[in-house]
């Protein structure tokens, strides 16, 4: 059992390594009629490729989706889309001195403990590169959701680097876009700059906080104990690479309010039920309350460092290691378009699910 594929409905596949030839993703349930062209994909990938600026690795990478299965002049068939990745700049020399060393802080170990067989070339399958597959996968979604949930807009930013996070009370969403950081707050993406330019100099990393939300969530997403909504976005934003930590709505900040200061109080607008406040984060019971999707997750430094570091050999002879090759300072930035890619893919398979279990029959009407 190999375990390379997520969700139930719509369901996704990766594949591929690092240093191979091409990586990608095979992506089962989405609905027929969905506009699908690999010019709209690959919006999604640019956001998350590497190379576009001096705190991100340095490969440079095209990341050109190629379209093979499931797509018929622009439209989705219904039957499995393949999407495929070529790999353009390996450089797996670089690699060469870590063949019998582990990385600390990487997967080398427990690859080699499990499988008793390693991609040593980048990390092969534990390669954060493996996201670039996911975030085609997400651009798939989106269309989807477009269709099936138009109202719905989906966005990740950083709100922590290190010890520094953002000022909410600076929060500006057209800020995002606007910075190499993806941060709402434009005082910090500058003070993030200098910060991360001397640990990328001195060649140390630094983890993030990243934070995505769903705004114009329909209610009743999501199904009670094993299907949770939350469940499954835990899940999912817990899978991508060096992700340690996942929060929904106030997450661990829970535990130090009082029943009464977390309860999100409600009223009856106009357009049905208004919440005073969104400590649940939009998540109810597991299932979605209407209100915005809040999920967040910390990812740890970067592991390949240019700082020697003590390890072991296969044969367990104690050694050193400095790792070689073009790394990130802070994974977190190029994580933001791929929390947003799980964040895509949860919600369509939740939009499936309930409609295969609810369809468009009664529901609770309130008011």
């Amino acid at each position: 059992m190999s375990l390379n594929s997520f969700g139930h409905l719509f369901r996704v596949t990766t594949w591929g390594e690092s240093h191979g030839p091409a990586l990608g993703a095979t992506v089962d349930g989405c609905p027929p009629g969905v506009p699908v062209t690999a010019q709209a994909l690959q919006h999604w990938l640019d956001q998350r490729k590497p190379g576009q600026n001096k705190y991100t690795t340095q490969r440079r990478e095209a990341d050109a989706v190629e379209i093979l299965s499931g797509v018929f002049e622009g439209l989705s068939t219904g039957t499995p889309i393949q999407l495929m990745i070529r790999n353009t700049d390996q450089r797996s020399k670089d690699y060469g001195d870590i063949a019998e060393k582990f990385r600390p802080g990487h997967a080398d170990i427990t690859y080699w403990q499990k499988y008793g067989i390693r991609d040593y070339r980048g990390g092969g399958r534990s390669s954060a590169r493996e996201t670039a597959a996911r975030v085609a996968a997400g651009g798939v979604a989106r269309a989807a959701l477009g269709v099936l949930a138009p109202g719905l807009k989906i966005t990740g930013y950083m709100t922590r680097m290190g010890t520094h996070g953002i000022d909410r009370a600076r929060f500006d969403w057209d800020e995002i876009a606007r910075n190499p950081f993806w941060t709402p707050d434009p005082q910090a993406a500058q003070d993030w700059a200098e910060y991360l330019d001397g640990l990328r100099k001195s060649g140390s990393s630094v983890g993030a906080v990243i934070e995505v939300v769903a705004r114009g969530v329909p209610a009743g997403l999501g199904a009670p104990i094993y299907g949770k909504l939350d469940t499954d976005l835990a899940a999912a934003m817990m899978s991508i690479n060096a992700v340690k930590g996942v929060e929904i709505g106030e997450g661990m900040a829970a535990a130090e309010l009082t029943g009464e200061a977390n309860a999100d109080e409600i009223s009856m607008g106009p357009d049905g039920p208004e919440y005073s406040s969104n400590h649940a984060g939009g998540i109810l019971g597991g299932i979605s309350t209407g209100q915005d999707v809040v999920v967040r997750f910390a990812v740890k430094p970067t592991s390949s460092i240019l700082q020697t570091r003590k390890t072991i050999t296969k044969s367990g002879d104690a050694a050193e290691i400095i790792t070689k090759g073009r790394h990130d300072p802070c994974v977190g930035i190029r994580a933001v378009p791929v929390g947003e890619a799980m964040m895509a893919c949860v919600l369509l398979d939740h939009v499936l699910l309930h409609r295969g279990q609810i369809g468009d029959g009664p529901r609770g009407n309130i008011g």
